[in-house]
């Protein structure tokens, strides 16, 4: 995803979610990418507020929101959420300040920056950070199928040379009996099946059924359970795949 496509994505919802580091505690308001350009996505705060200092002490943030499609989240007779279409997004990395000359030559080549430097003329204290090197994801989801075959499609992204995120299960190993327990409990359709199966880790959830149910073990995960408890849960989790089929 290029810088663009990524601002568009925040850009749907004006405000959401930027978390920081303050000593031993994480702490979160609500503001909103401005603009971008090749270097990265650009956002303001005064110098007087403790997301500054914040900001300036670790040189790091994060950002989410959720935009949804078509209203708020409903419940089911049984208290189930039921998740109308949207997407979220999510992005962490490191920030620089800006002077007020480099804002000003951008703004000078850039009409998009004009803002971010008005805002300052009005409040003195305002000042503009870009984050230039991050990574992330779009988590876009139909849950019900309205609009597709599959429930989930995940995007990940990275920028200004952070390494790119993982997906949490996309490896099964070459232990793997081909049973097909992991597709039978997947409820994400992720599974591929093969002489060796495999794991569309654009559609998965990462859940953990397949991981928990694999008789084997042969499915990687970054947070591996106690074995003992990987297979309890596994067991609830196939007898569960097994009673509303």
């Amino acid at each position: 995803m290029t810088n663009k496509e990524i601002f568009e994505k925040f850009d749907k919802m004006h405000s959401y979610s930027f978390a920081t580091i303050d000593g031993d505690y994480p702490e979160i308001r609500i503001a909103h990418f401005i603009t971008f350009d090749n270097e990265g996505l650009y956002f303001q705060t005064m110098k007087v507020k403790p997301f500054y200092s914040q900001l300036k002490k670790t040189n790091k943030v994060a950002a989410c929101a959720l935009i949804s499609k078509e209203g708020p989240v409903v419940h089911d007779s049984q208290g189930l959420s039921n998740f109308p279409l949207g997407y979220f997004i999510r992005v962490s990395g490191d920030i620089k300040e800006l002077s007020m000359e480099a804002l000003n030559l951008k703004s000078e080549k850039d009409s998009k920056f004009l803002p971010l430097v008005k805002d300052i003329e009005r409040y003195p204290t305002m000042t503009t950070f870009v984050l230039h090197s991050f990574k992330g994801e779009v988590y876009d989801y139909d849950f019900e199928k309205k609009s597709r075959t599959n429930k989930i499609e995940r995007f990940r992204f990275s920028c200004g040379g952070m390494q790119y995120i993982q997906p949490g299960f996309h490896i099964i190993e070459d232990k793997c009996i081909s049973c097909g327990t992991c597709a039978k409990v997947c409820t994400f359709d992720a599974i591929i099946p093969g002489e060796k199966y495999s794991i569309n880790s654009s559609h998965c959830d990462e859940c953990g059924s397949c991981y928990s149910a694999c008789p084997v073990n042969a499915i990687v995960a970054k947070t591996p359970l106690d074995e003992e408890y990987r297979k309890l849960v596994g067991k609830k989790i196939i007898n569960y795949a097994t009673s509303i089929k």
